[in-house]
């Protein structure tokens, strides 16, 4: 079997020679570990640095596209290059590569085809209070939306069997963690956890300028992603909302009318049937919310037979770049020379 440890990086050529030293050469249960190294468009060589301490493979985006792009294009690419299981993890060290041992583990044994670390975020010194409420809060709405028992939902440290890697079909251009997680309880997709370890913080997060932009950014991700994957229960909630309020105003009405002063509160009357006719509208909108996610589940399959299709036909990685200096690290992208053949040679 074939390990391949993707490392998504924006601007990390100084974080990503530690990382890299930290991973494992060799775990039980593979014949191969390769490491795949996706440069987001990054202007301080991070790509040269790669090279230079024999990362096998590299995935160079002509510009910075987004940590959700970055993963997408990895897996992409991992699964081109015959990768048996995929590991995800951070350039700036945050993860223990001891810890990919345990993190493979369930997958090697046919227990999960999905798992992800536990970093027991209440334990981690450098989150302030906030935070940790904020990333428990936030990842017990995950759980409810995506029906899974994962703690730590905005972990990157995660592994993949190939099944599982060829159903990932990530639409966020911001976070991948929260999509992939709820799309794969949706998939019923095996999924687990398992505690690991992180190493001290190096440097302050790049992915958010403060606090308010973290809670903001990550507060639209839950609810988007989740009206997507529940808009039928979303909408109707809302819906029931405007239909008390409606209801509430025609009884304050009523009462008056009842009192003999219905002609001093006709506003009541407008207001509620105003709220009435919102909640017919926003019930409507979770009907068609409903017919697209079955749209949705459709295109998700439709996206999974075309990777192995892509996979069948030889299809290279799209910005890949292969390390000669790495050495030999088995075969090419699906057993093609590690030259880049015209797309229109598999068509034939």
């Amino acid at each position: 079997m074939k390990l391949i440890i993707q490392i998504p990086c924006k601007d990390e050529a100084g974080q990503l020679p530690a990382t890299l030293a930290d991973l494992p050469r060799e775990l039980p249960g593979f014949d191969a570990i390769e490491v795949l190294v996706i440069d987001d468009g990054s202007t301080d060589g991070t790509s040269d640095v790669a090279r230079a301490h024999g990362v096998h493979h590299i995935v160079r985006l002509t510009n910075n596209k987004g940590l959700a792009s970055a993963f997408q294009a990895g897996i992409d690419t991992a699964l081109k290059l015959g990768a048996d299981v995929i590991v995800n993890t951070d350039a700036d060290n945050q993860y223990r590569g001891e810890d990919i041992a345990k993190l493979v583990a369930p997958i090697v044994a046919g227990h999960a085809d999905m798992v992800i670390g536990d970093r027991d975020v209440t334990s981690i010194d450098h989150f302030s209070p906030l935070k940790k409420r904020l990333q428990s809060v936030g990842s017990r709405v995950v759980r409810a939306a995506s029906s899974t028992t994962i703690p730590d939902t905005t972990s990157g440290f995660r592994a993949y069997n190939r099944e599982a890697a060829l159903q990932i079909m990530v639409v966020s251009r911001f976070t991948y963690t929260l999509e992939s997680i709820i799309q794969a309880g949706k998939q019923l997709v095996a999924v687990d956890h398992v505690p690991i370890a992180t190493n001290p913080q190096t440097r302050p997060s790049r992915l958010f300028p403060s606090m308010w932009s973290y809670v903001r950014r990550n507060g639209v991700s839950i609810f988007r992603i989740y009206a997507q994957y529940e808009p039928l229960r979303v909408f109707l909630t809302a819906a029931a909302l405007l239909g008390l309020a409606a209801a509430g105003v025609w009884i304050r009405f009523i009462v008056a009318f009842a009192q003999g002063s219905g002609s001093g509160h006709v506003q009541s009357l407008i207001l509620g049937a105003v709220l009435f006719i919102a909640a017919v509208v926003v019930a409507a909108l979770g009907v068609i919310g409903d017919l697209l996610s079955a749209q949705r589940t459709m295109i998700q399959r439709t996206h999974e037979r075309v990777r192995r299709i892509e996979l069948e036909l030889g299809i290279q990685p799209s910005h890949y770049e292969r390390n000669p200096a790495a050495g030999e690290a088995g075969p090419s992208p699906n057993g093609l020379s590690a030259e880049r053949e015209p797309l229109q040679e598999h068509a034939r």
